[in-house]
């Protein structure tokens, strides 16, 4: 319990700003692999991948309430159970929280499905694709909830293409969008499955910047291992001349070196631009197996 009291105290103290308040899955700290917790003001997130007793519940919250008084709510999810069910363990859950990232606001599903609607450890990405967005036209795959796209607006991208197989998480992003107040004019949300829409995309194209972050799987649609391949030898015929893409390795089991040995194979006239490891709120025992985006110019010709 150590180990987690000394992390919690490095992150005094707790402001509006959502952030990553330990992370035991990155094997940095033994005999807590199984915990991660997130703040989202006001409400600590717990999330246990193993059973904990309840003891040791009681001295975890007693250790987050004493964080700041601004802790209102102590939320924990079991996702080493069937459907990942949450349940209070201090104070009572707000009817909205959001996640508020660099004055942008995100809307949060807490306590009602086991992927909450952010990535708190994106947070590097956003922020990058803010400073590269401006003037450009970008198609953001896998968009999820579109918090590229809101942080590419933000940073005055002239238009976004948003596409997702799930109509629920695209809406959700849309309504991230009107929440901070930004111009839907400039984006589309297309509920569709990606190998299927290649020619629909390509009337939209070319994009100047593609954003790739793909999960392991999406049903049997897409599974990283088997269709990463054949994504990135389809989507540079998508890109403008000198087009740019961001690729995202979220899923550690694809291994060291993978994706810029994918690239070296398949686009080997890419250009390396930058790696974007997710930061010291991240920390990870093995790098190379922690979350990786890459940044990739192609030529003009």
């Amino acid at each position: 319990m150590k180990a987690i009291e000394i992390e919690l105290n490095r992150h005094r103290p707790l402001d509006s700003a959502s952030r990553r308040l330990f992370h035991g899955r990155g094997h940095c700290f033994p005999g807590f692999e199984d915990l991660v917790i997130d703040w989202f003001a006001p409400v600590v997130l717990v999330v246990l991948y193993q059973p904990r007793s309840e003891p040791f519940l009681t001295d975890l919250v007693d250790l987050l309430t004493a964080l700041s008084p601004t802790v209102a709510t102590v939320l924990v999810q079991q996702r080493y159970l069937p459907g990942a069910p949450s349940r209070v363990l201090y104070g009572s859950l707000p009817e909205q929280v959001w996640a508020r990232e660099c004055e942008l606001s995100f809307k949060l599903r807490l306590g009602s499905a086991q992927n909450i609607g952010f990535f708190p450890d994106m947070a590097v990405g956003r922020s990058y694709v803010r400073e590269l967005a401006h003037g450009k036209k970008i198609l953001n795959l896998f968009a999820y909830t579109c918090s590229f796209s809101v942080a590419a607006i933000a940073g005055a991208a002239d238009q976004v293409v948003n596409l997702d197989m799930n109509r629920g998480a695209l809406e959700l992003g849309r309504q991230n969008h009107l929440a901070n107040g930004l111009d839907l004019r400039k984006a589309s949300f297309l509920a569709l499955e990606l190998f299927r829409s290649f020619s629909r995309l390509k009337k939209s194209a070319p994009f100047d910047l593609i954003i790739c972050d793909p999960p392991a799987a999406q049903g049997r649609n897409f599974q990283a291992h088997r269709d990463r391949p054949k994504l990135l030898r389809k989507l540079p015929s998508l890109l403008a001349p000198g087009g740019e893409m961001l690729a995202c390795r979220s899923t550690p089991d694809l291994g060291a070196g993978y994706l810029e040995d994918l690239f070296n194979d398949l686009c080997p006239t890419a250009q390396l631009i930058k790696r974007l490891l997710p930061g010291p709120d991240f920390p990870e025992c093995d790098s190379d197996k922690g979350l990786m985006l890459l940044h990739y110019r192609f030529p003009r010709s």
